[in-house]
């Protein structure tokens, strides 16, 4: 397993590799405020995705290195059922374990979830125009482009534009080897 459920016992790893990849995530990332960095700020983050996910609104899930440390987190969110059955998903690799295949073998698991257990029919990702890492993990997992969002999602700041891919349930996967993922969508 690449991945596993987060949990409340995660926020200190994660408060950890969120400091640790400030500087790193920072032109992907939202402005994030000082407490998002801390013990208590990911103890928080941790029981709104618990709650979402009780809710069956999102699955949060923390990827896992090959010594089973924490390297990052993958999340579907806004889980919709009735005739929709969409999800989007979001991940982060922190630097220091980018370009080993953990972001690409952690998407692959969460689709099997999303496609298997959970039924879903689509999964979405957004990427910014300029992340070719994120944009060649999802071309790994079989993601199509299909359009691009303009002023999207205020990252670093500023709102930016985002290209859309999208996986279906009866999509073939593309063929996989080694990624370099940074992100791929609201995490």
């Amino acid at each position: 397993m690449r991945t596993r459920p987060v949990a409340p016992d995660d926020a200190p790893e994660l408060a950890a590799l969120h400091t640790a990849n400030r500087e790193f995530m920072a032109p992907y990332d939202p402005v994030r405020p000082d407490e998002f960095f801390t013990e208590p700020g990911q103890a928080a983050v941790i029981a709104g995705l618990l709650q979402q996910a009780d809710a069956g609104i999102a699955l949060p899930r923390v990827i896992l290195d090959e010594d089973g440390g924490i390297a990052g987190r993958i999340t579907l969110t806004g889980i919709e059922r009735g005739p929709y059955q969409n999800a989007r998903v979001g991940y982060w690799v922190g630097q220091s374990r980018n370009g080993r295949g953990l972001a690409s073998s952690a998407l692959a698991e969460v689709l099997g979830l999303a496609f298997g257990e959970l039924g879903l029919h689509r999964v979405e990702a957004a990427a910014l125009v300029d992340n070719l890492r994120s944009q060649a993990v999802l071309a790994r997992n079989g993601f199509n482009r299909i359009g691009l969002a303009p002023r999207s999602v205020r990252i670093a700041g500023r709102w930016q534009d985002h290209l859309l891919f999208q996986r279906l349930a009866d999509d073939r996967p593309a063929a996989r080897s080694g990624d370099s993922a940074i992100v791929g969508g609201p995490r």
